[in-house]
């Protein structure tokens, strides 16, 4: 068997992880793996591609990022494609279809989130069998009770407001620290209750900015002169939108957020005068060495996506449910996305802390 493998979407801790899984257990088959080289990208027009041995995975376990590369814009479905000088956005699938009969791949399994996903779903219409894994820091995907990636998120982020959490109370400002989280407050709501927030907005609970500053005033009141506020990149007022950075026209079909913690901090300050500042932790979230749990994680997801091939179990992904890894339907995986419930026991438990979700 000849097996290809490629990593889509936005990087994160444990992509490594699965490679070197996939590879151990293809091996111990005889099989050979090809990674393919950034994401989707690596198929398009002349494949790139390279022969993944033993010794090269041998040392990528506790790696961030991806040996492979990976890319947020390779949708052969929605390629850019340059014609009389303007970029136009075409549909390349064909030479992703046929790349991979010239290589001779008998399965491809795809690493990625629900848009990568997505696009594997698409695929195994045209024929290619493939096989999923899903990865995302924003824990989003329905059908796995976790991503791989996530973990080591919640810890970087909650090691970064127990840091914050001293220049907060030292100076008596609030401290606004936004992070990722495009449709789902995961890691926001995670850390937030992880890393002691006193305030935690997310997309699903548009927030009342007012209630907010009536929270903090009050906190003033008591005596507790500095606050943190953590607030999901995707949230945004009852009265409002998400805050864009660049739209699809600007960014090749997909919207970049980013700016609530910078609109929410100079709200508040101009409506109670509290003094505040701005942390954006961006793509620190990304980076970096895995956690141990998502080590393990995606090296289990690397050697069952193996285990789906081996059984002809193509269109579907590997998934984690309770202590097992499990296979179900990539349709499933990505019907809808996986969204905190604002009714839910997390926040719940979020409210009964004392924390504020804006409403």
């Amino acid at each position: 068997m000849k097996i290809g493998i490629l990593t889509g979407g936005g990087d994160c801790p444990g992509l490594n992880a699965v490679i070197r899984g996939a590879v151990k257990a293809a091996d111990r088959r005889g099989w050979e793996v090809f990674g393919i080289n950034d994401g989707f990208d690596g198929l398009i027009g002349e494949p790139r591609c390279e022969l993944l041995t033993l010794r090269r995975v041998g040392d990528i376990l506790a790696r961030g990022g991806t040996i492979l590369g990976t890319s947020n814009r390779g949708n052969p479905f929605s390629f850019p494609v340059k014609r009389d000088g303007k970029v136009e956005l075409m549909d390349v699938s064909e030479q992703v279809v046929a790349n991979c009969r010239r290589l001779g791949l008998d399965a491809l399994i795809a690493v990625g989130g629900d848009g990568t996903l997505k696009i594997g779903k698409r695929l195994i219409e045209l024929g290619v069998p493939v096989v999923g894994v899903p990865k995302t820091i924003d824990n989003d995907l329905r059908g796995t009770d976790v991503t791989f990636g996530y973990t080591t998120a919640v810890e970087i982020v909650t090691e970064a407001l127990d840091r914050l959490q001293t220049t907060a109370e030292s100076h008596h400002r609030l401290i606004v620290v936004e992070v990722m989280g495009r449709n789902a407050g995961w890691i926001a709501l995670e850390s937030g209750l992880a890393g002691g927030a006193n305030v935690i907005l997310i997309p699903e609970i548009p927030f009342d900015l007012e209630k907010v500053n009536e929270f903090l005033r009050k906190r003033r009141q008591d005596g507790r002169a500095f606050s943190i506020m953590v607030v999901a990149e995707g949230a945004y007022p009852l009265s409002g939108t998400t805050v864009v950075q660049a739209s699809a026209q600007e960014n090749f079909g997909i919207v970049r957020l980013g700016g609530i913690g910078n609109v929410v901090a100079r709200q508040i300050s101009e409506a109670t005068g509290i003094e505040s500042r701005v942390v954006v932790l961006g793509h620190v979230q990304r980076g970096g060495s895995p956690c141990s749990f998502d080590r393990i994680l995606s090296s289990r997801f690397g050697v069952h996506a193996i285990r789906l091939i081996e059984r002809g179990e193509f269109g579907k992904m590997v998934a984690l449910n309770g202590r097992s890894v499990v296979a179900i339907d990539i349709d499933q995986a990505v019907a809808q996305l996986n969204l905190v419930d604002p009714e839910g026991d997390l926040v719940a438990a979020a409210e009964e802390l004392g924390i504020s979700l804006g409403r």
